[in-house]
């Protein structure tokens, strides 16, 4: 049986009232962005389908900046905000309870970051927490862009975690609504693994985007690159 927490350095994730557990490339994921952050200076950030909250506390940690973080279900919601009352940037992050299709702001945001829904269309569980935070039943790769659009800033950035067979997708309906990858880095597991993973950063400006890679481990170990991603969050790095 897993944890029913996961500690970091600064901060710990309860995670027994949420359907999707702490991974690592959720981690590596809000670790790249919170550097990228670092890079373009942002100062009001939307975390779509926050989950336990992980990816606004990692970006907490780095930045000086606040972050409004959506999710749609009641349990896992209430479990997001009560790991960010419990770490040092309660102040920094508020947790709101919504569905995002339906949220409503004055004030667009600089940066918007989402862990999407992976297996649109695949094969489903039993369990409809575990469902909703899997599958974009609720949430279509369309609606989020939509809602992204919405929400934005006219000279901003989203950052998006996807599958590779999801990337394609994805991009295209962003193009359509006037957005276009600035970053795109495809993460495997080891070396001999094929990619498992891509991490997207997009805006509206359309220049030559940057391709990369990461491998997470290599002869055993992790990386130089995801450790000098990962050691300011994880215990043993």
């Amino acid at each position: 049986m897993s944890n029913s927490y996961f500690k970091f350095k600064q901060f710990t994730i309860e995670q027994d009232a949420c359907a999707m557990k702490v991974c690592t490339d959720a981690c590596l994921f809000g670790a790249w962005v919170a550097q990228e952050i670092i890079k373009l200076k942002v100062e009001k950030i939307l975390d779509i389908g926050t989950g336990t909250g992980l990816l606004s506390l990692m970006l907490a940690q780095q930045n000086n900046l606040t972050i409004d973080a959506v999710e749609i279900d009641d349990a896992t919601a209430k479990q997001a905000n009560e790991n960010v009352i419990t770490s040092p940037w309660a102040n920094k992050i508020k947790v709101i309870k919504a569905d995002i299709r339906k949220l409503e702001k004055e004030e667009k945001y600089d940066f918007i970051i989402s862990n999407t829904p992976f297996f649109d269309n695949d094969l489903k569980s039993e369990n409809e927490q575990r469902n909703r935070a899997l599958h974009s039943s609720d949430l279509s790769a369309n609606e989020l862009i939509l809602s992204i659009k919405r929400l934005l800033k006219t000279d901003g950035y989203f950052a998006l975690l996807l599958p590779p067979h999801r990337a394609n997708q994805q991009e295209q309906i962003a193009n359509d609504a006037g957005f276009f990858i600035s970053q795109q880095v495809t993460v495997r597991q080891t070396e001999q693994h094929g990619a498992f993973r891509v991490m997207l950063l997009f805006s509206n400006n359309k220049t030559e985007p940057e391709f990369s890679e990461m491998v997470i481990k290599k002869q055993g170990q992790y990386s130089k690159e995801f450790t000098a991603l990962l050691k300011d969050y994880y215990l043993y790095l």
